[in-house]
Formats: C-alpha cells, structure tokens, sequence
C-alpha cells in the first residue's frame, strides 16, 4: 500500500499549505501541520479521516487515540476533544484528509450493505487503512486537479467510501448512526439538545425521556457512545465556549455568566482543572501566541 499513499500524499502536498484547507470537493478537507501543536480543545462533528503522515493525539473523555500513518479515525457523533500533533515537521509535514459523514448518504447506502455486528461501542474509534480505502482516496485526490469533474464522479466516490467503511471495523457504530430509530442515533440526538441549549440547567431525567430511555439507561448508554457523562459533556461544551470568549478579551466572570455558570469561582476551579491554568492567564498566554481555539 505505500505506493498509494506516496501517490496521495504527493497529489495532497500540491493543493495545501494551510492548516484547514476546504477543498473543491463537497465534504472533503485536508489539515496540515508543519509540526507539534499544543493541546486544543475542539468539536468534533461525525467525520472519517485518515493520516497520510505524521501523528496525532485526541483525549475524548476518560479516552485516548492516536493516529498514525495509514490509519483512520471514524467520529458517529459530535465530541469534544482535545487533540495535538504530535509528530511534524517542515520536511514532513502532519497531512490528513477527512470527510464529514452525510446521514442520508450513509443511511441510504445501509440495505446494500451486508448486515454486521451493532455492539455497544464508543462512538469513535481508530482502525487500520486499507487498500480498498486508499484507492477510493485517490480517485478523490485525483478530482483536485479535474474540477469540472467534480460533479459527475465525486458523488460516486463517495457512495463508495461509506460503503467501504460500511463493511469495516467500525461498519456497526455507522449502521447506528444511520438509523434513525437506534440508541447511538436517540443518543445523538439528545447530544443536539445539549448542544443547542448548553448554557441552560441540564435535566439529565428530561433527555431520557424523549430519548425513551430510563435515567440510568441513558446515563450509561450516553457514556458509552462519548466516553462523558451527559453533565460532563455540558460542562465541557461550557468551558470550551468560555475560552473563546475569554480570548475575544471578555471577563472572566462575564464568561462565565455566559455559559450558564453561576459561581464564578466554580467556573475558574473547573477552567482550571480541564485547560491546565486559569481563565486570565490562559486567555493573555492564547491571545500572546495568536492561538486560535480549534
């Protein structure tokens, strides 16, 4: 397979020099790091990506990846994160190419898939590339250069892709993705809920309801599928959108009252505990650098 990735990866290094790059074709996009970043927070919303080079670490929860060369990582629900290249350099620089996952897409490419295993797994995971996979990513690097091509043959090559991700390790986490009337998709769900309303109290009991779950069911499926509980999840949203704040040269405490805290020494303890430092000195180290929040 190294003869396929040396091709993506040179067809890939014509077309990037930022670290985000939108290319031309509908839900594909390469990142590029010319070295070790720090630790960021981020969201990450459901996607499969690979690493063409370099590594990476991502903390979700209690949880910890890494990605490697030819390695993929599938995303079945939106998570915080907090992720850092950790292997780059100018020479050889940290590439990946990710594409966000359509539901319909997906969902409508489940009956002419063979049916796999649906067991209670995390919502995430990382699992080899395969040959399969790499040439499917290179009939999509390839577009880069014939964009009036686009149209008519990306749509195809991405139908294969789910397909081919479909039938892999992580086959039964998409599947429950995909359908609308399984636990990962309720979870989801509720997870649009937190999201939409997250400087809100959180009634962990009012999500399982409409989720049909009992609290303890949802509390426990919940985690399983995030590796967070649903307030940590909440908390983490919170924090996160804080530190945006804080390095638009907001107080602290009025970050705090943002988000829906109402101790504002709470907010700096629990700041504190998930960044490393409190708000002030994190905000005036980010703005310093000219970080942004990922």
């Amino acid at each position: 397979m190294d003869d396929l990735l040396a091709d993506i990866r040179t067809r890939v290094l014509r077309h990037t020099g930022a670290p985000i790059f939108e290319t031309a074709v509908p839900r594909v996009a390469i990142g590029r790091q010319h070295g070790p970043t720090p630790p960021q927070p981020g969201l990450y919303e459901p996607m499969h990506c690979f690493v063409l080079q370099g590594r990476k670490r991502v903390t979700i929860g209690d949880r910890t990846l890494h990605y490697d060369q030819a390695s993929y990582f599938v995303a079945s629900v939106d998570l915080p994160v907090t992720s850092c290249v950790i292997e780059a350099s100018p020479e050889r620089p940290y590439l990946v190419l990710a594409l966000s996952i359509d539901p319909a897409r997906l969902s409508a490419l489940i009956p002419e898939a063979p049916a796999a295993p649906e067991p209670e797994t995390p919502g995430f995971g990382v699992s080899p590339i395969t040959r399969d996979l790499l040439e499917v990513w290179l009939r999509i690097v390839r577009l880069f250069e014939t964009p009036e091509d686009i149209a008519a043959l990306a749509p195809l090559a991405e139908q294969e892709l789910l397909y081919r991700l479909l039938r892999g390790p992580q086959g039964g986490v998409l599947r429950q993705f995909a359908r609308a009337d399984s636990r990962l998709s309720r979870i989801r769900r509720a997870i649009g809920e937190i999201r939409a309303d997250f400087d809100q109290p959180l009634r962990v009991e009012d999500l399982a309801r409409r989720a049909g779950m009992s609290p303890a069911s949802f509390h426990r499926h919940f985690k399983a599928v995030t590796a967070l509980s649903p307030l940590r999840y909440q908390k983490t949203l919170r924090l996160q959108h804080a530190r945006t704040l804080l390095i638009a040269n907001e107080e602290a405490a009025r970050a705090a009252y943002a988000v829906g805290y109402e101790s504002a020494s709470q907010f700096s303890r629990e700041y504190a505990r998930l960044f490393g430092i409190p708000p002030a000195r994190d905000a005036a180290r980010l703005r310093e650098r000219g970080d942004a929040v990922a």
